[in-house]
């Protein structure tokens, strides 16, 4: 069968999340890496699915609810039942229709989809593999924010809310401060031990500074199959990209 790229509605309470898979040539069953953009998705990384796809990955992208035309509204709860909606519809019935391998699932996501990737990871162990880039960290910067630091991060989500939908920068804030420490990425150490983690980090990122949001957990999840790379790039990896694409190709031909 020849490579193709449809687009896919996969469910996740009651809502169709908008979606592209990139498959590539073959009878399968395919590895499949789940692609998990950011806030608010500008960056979908749609050049890692065609480097994964012509390495032989399946590579799925898709949107959140309340993101760019999706139905529903945005929130971060909403981002992470989002995930586990995807990983159980590619576990199921529409993975087995287009011959994606259960038993070979990766997720992998930039910024706050970094969180939702471990995030998930942590609670799925059909899970083989999870990569985070320059992950966003919500239970730490939760828990160190004082009134002023939420007024002023606020102030950022509000700027970014025209692709979203149904939300507000202090309701994203208050989410936060309600999760606090529940959220934090450092506690998830013991529910990925023994399994292939991937954390990619920015030496030049004023959004997830390493200090605060890589190199804490390279210290915690010792236990977890481990690699980890820091890099003196900014928060999208504008100047990696290239290197990025190869580094999680050869994580995932290590761990799938």
């Amino acid at each position: 069968m020849l490579a193709s790229t449809p687009a896919v509605t996969i469910d996740s309470q009651g809502v169709p999340l908008l979606g592209v898979l990139h498959l590539p040539a073959g009878e399968g069953p395919h590895p499949v890496v789940v692609l998990l953009h950011g806030f608010p998705g500008n960056e979908r990384n749609f050049d890692l699915a065609q480097s994964l796809r012509s390495a032989g990955y399946a590579a799925l992208v898709f949107h959140y609810r309340g993101s760019w035309g999706v139905g529903g509204d945005w929130s971060w709860g909403n981002a992470l039942a989002d995930g586990s909606a995807v990983l159980r519809a590619v576990r199921g019935g529409f993975g087995a229709r287009h011959r994606l391998d259960p038993r070979r699932i990766a997720l992998a996501g930039h910024s706050m989809g970094g969180f939702v990737a471990l995030m998930t990871a942590a609670g799925e162990p059909s899970v083989a593999a999870v990569a985070s880039v320059c992950g966003y960290d919500f239970g730490a910067v939760a828990c160190g924010l004082d009134e002023a630091g939420q007024s002023e991060l606020a102030g950022i989500f509000q700027e970014e809310l025209l692709p979203l939908r149904g939300t507000s920068g202090p309701a994203l804030v208050a989410e936060m401060a309600a999760a606090g420490a529940a959220w934090r990425l450092d506690a998830l150490a013991a529910r990925l031990t023994g399994r292939p983690v991937l954390l990619i980090g920015s030496g030049r990122d004023p959004v997830t500074p390493a200090a605060a949001h890589h190199r804490p957990l390279v210290a915690a999840y010792a236990g977890a199959r481990l690699e980890h790379h820091e890099w003196a790039t900014d928060h999208a990896l504008s100047d990696r990209r290239a290197d990025l694409a190869a580094t999680l190709r050869g994580f995932l031909d290590r761990s799938l």
